[in-house]
């Protein structure tokens, strides 16, 4: 017997009406939810289709809709000097996008500003003054800061970092650690009560598992290279990362941690207002690029260094129980002895189990994007804006929502 392999004829109206079905059949409530879950990149394309659309994506509704899908493939906001306009790298779609600036940040007091954090759907920028600037960069609203008061002895800033809360999108705090080792303070701003909060001390944490800690690294040591270059153990960072930090929540303990000048990773409890410092990864005598993330609550540590005429880069997490680094994950060997005597230095952000990678030296510049789950390292295309291709040092990674509120 012959099986034909023609579809059949539906046998009644059921696949008619299926066929026939629009959006517009659906009421506002469904058709808002349903809107939501596109990737965020047809945002800017919905004012386009129709009326309908258009007053979809403005209405207060259609901004709750997407504030309950869980998460968005995050995109990468790029850093360059005098760019003015925002550029990014969209995860979902593995290409580049550029955004128009927010106008408050046109103005002639606020070009100069630069990002020095992100979280959620947000980004914060300082100014030279020392204030800051909160945007979403989907929507180009802006909101500036009330301004801080800090005492002179405390105007050593070492870490800018912001957090949101998923069950909570509309809130968001910054957090500020300054002063000098061992003296170390913060400072919170809290958009709930839209001001800052007073100044809190930090003290050192101090304890048998901790003992092993230079406390002195601080101090600058000069050194002979291989190459015969006289060189300082202190980091010298660029501007847009000199404030490299990231923040954990665990077990309802926030964690800031940041890099001091001589390249140690800085605990700080905010929650115990206590700080401690890690053992050193290498020797202070070691050329190396250091960098740290945050992926997927923790944090890590990538590690740039030459060793036996090859170059590596390496991903470390700190065994608490062991009390000792171990690494993670390794960038491919083909991939890494491209930078051999090149000088890099590596600009990194996490996000979920993904990391942005920017290295750059005076010869190259390449981006790299790491899956932590897949052990698979992708280097990207470059990025041309009218015809000529730009050289980012950093990036901040941020979720694009439309309903991030400043």
């Amino acid at each position: 017997m012959e099986h034909s392999l023609k579809r059949k004829a539906p046998e009644n109206g059921d696949d008619l009406l299926f066929n026939s079905f629009s959006l517009d059949d659906l009421n506002e409530d469904l058709f808002e939810r349903v809107l939501s879950w596109l990737p965020t990149s047809s945002f800017f394309r919905l004012t386009s289709v129709c009326k309908r659309w258009k007053s979809a994506a403005a209405s207060v509704s259609f901004k709750l809709a997407c504030s309950h899908v869980p998460s968005r493939d995050p995109w990468f906001f790029m850093v360059a000097p005098s760019l003015n306009q925002s550029v990014i790298f969209d995860s979902a779609e593995n290409g580049w996008k550029r955004l128009n600036h927010p106008n408050l940040l046109l103005e002639d007091s606020n070009q100069t500003c630069i990002p020095v954090a992100a979280s959620g759907g947000l980004v914060c920028y300082r100014t030279l003054s020392g204030n800051f600037i909160v945007s979403n960069p989907v929507t180009g609203s802006c909101c500036k800061l009330p301004p801080l008061n800090f005492t002179s002895e405390n105007q050593s800033l070492n870490a800018v970092v912001m957090s949101t809360a998923f069950n909570d999108p509309i809130s968001y705090k910054i957090v500020l650690v300054f002063g000098e080792l061992p003296n170390l303070s913060f400072k919170v701003y809290n958009s709930s009560s839209a001001c800052w909060e007073d100044e809190c001390a930090l003290g050192r944490k101090v304890d048998d598992s901790s003992m092993d800690c230079d406390s002195t690294d601080d101090n600058v040591v000069y050194f002979l290279s291989k190459a015969g270059n006289v060189v300082a153990s202190s980091m010298q960072r660029s501007p847009t990362k000199q404030y490299s930090s990231v923040i954990t929540n665990n077990d309802g303990q926030e964690i800031v941690y940041f890099l001091s000048s001589s390249g140690t990773v800085v605990a700080c409890n905010l929650t115990f207002k206590c700080f401690f410092e890690y053992p050193r990864l290498l020797p202070v005598f070691c050329e190396y690029s250091i960098d740290i993330v945050e992926c997927n609550g923790e944090m890590l540590v990538l590690l740039l260094s030459e060793f036996l005429e090859s170059t590596t880069l390496r991903v470390w997490k700190f065994d608490e129980a062991n009390r000792c680094w171990q690494q993670i994950a390794a960038m491919p060997v083909a991939m890494s002895h491209e930078w051999y005597g090149k000088k890099p230095d590596i600009n990194c952000v996490g996000a979920g189990s993904r990391i942005f990678i920017c290295l750059n030296s005076p010869e190259l510049c390449t981006y790299v994007l790491c899956d932590l789950a897949t052990n698979k390292w992708v280097e990207l295309p470059k990025c041309c804006v009218n015809g000529e291709v730009i050289d980012f040092m950093s990036a901040f990674s941020f979720e694009p929502r439309i309903e991030a509120s400043v």
